[in-house]
């Protein structure tokens, strides 16, 4: 225990103080770049409006804002229903030892067979499961149980097979589902170049910590969705550094 500017601190002060600071550096690193940031910016002003008219003795808006506010418990559940499912599940899944689960010589497969569809315009979308499981995703599609192989992923999207469209799953070195169903993303609408594909990524990146491949049918362009955000223009080499970062290497 120790003085400071006159204040007893002790040990549980501190832990009290270094808890409160950890959620509120995670909630900040959650929302950070996300449509909830400007949420949160929107709350702030509203609290400091609220302060002031209740300084300067606006009582009509001061009263208005404090009804709002009383009920902003719910607002909050009501405005934050995604981000904080997200979020608790992150908690659920977290791990304070991170290993990749994917073998190198399965990121090598996959890329080979990424870039080869690529070149011939062959649309596709696999979806990479981290830590939160996606088995109601993988539920919806058929189920498989395949080593990840270059020649197996390709088949899979060649045009004329019943299982190219949708998504693969990959968990772990082995391709659990294909033709799977993704949620789709509003933040694309109205920009023709990217189509369903990329819109599902983003969709499922919103919503858990997948790694989402997508190929465009169109211009055979190779895209990276992850955390709501669309890397997009990879090579080969900047595709497997992206999947290395991502996966923790």
């Amino acid at each position: 225990m120790f003085e400071l500017f006159g204040i007893q601190i002790t040990w549980r002060v501190l832990l009290d103080i270094g808890l409160v600071a950890f959620i509120y550096y995670n909630l900040i690193v959650l929302v950070r770049g996300t449509r909830a940031a400007a949420v949160l910016y929107g709350l702030v002003i509203v609290l400091v409006v609220y302060y002031f008219a209740d300084q300067f003795n606006l009582y009509t808006l001061n009263a208005l804002l404090g009804e709002f506010l009383t009920s902003i418990f719910l607002v909050v559940v009501i405005l934050f229903k995604t981000d904080i499912r997200k979020a608790l599940a992150s908690v659920g899944t977290k791990r304070f030892w991170t290993k990749s689960q994917v073998r190198d010589d399965t990121l090598d497969q996959l890329t080979k067979a990424v870039m080869s569809m690529s070149h011939s315009s062959t649309g596709a979308i696999i979806v990479i499961e981290k830590n939160m499981p996606l088995g109601d995703i993988i539920e919806r599609g058929i189920e498989l149980d395949a080593k990840v192989n270059t020649e197996l992923l390709e088949t899979i999207f060649v045009t004329e097979t019943p299982l190219h469209d949708g998504a693969v799953i990959i968990r772990r070195d082995r391709i659990v589902a294909a033709a799977c169903i993704l949620p789709l993303s509003s933040k694309l609408k109205g920009q023709p170049m990217y189509g369903t594909r990329h819109r599902a990524a983003l969709g499922i990146s919103e919503g858990a910590d997948a790694i989402t491949i997508v190929v465009s049918e169109e211009r055979g362009e190779v895209s990276v969705a992850m955390n709501g955000r669309l890397t997009t223009s990879l090579d080969e080499t900047r595709l497997r550094r992206v999947l290395k970062n991502a996966l923790g290497r």
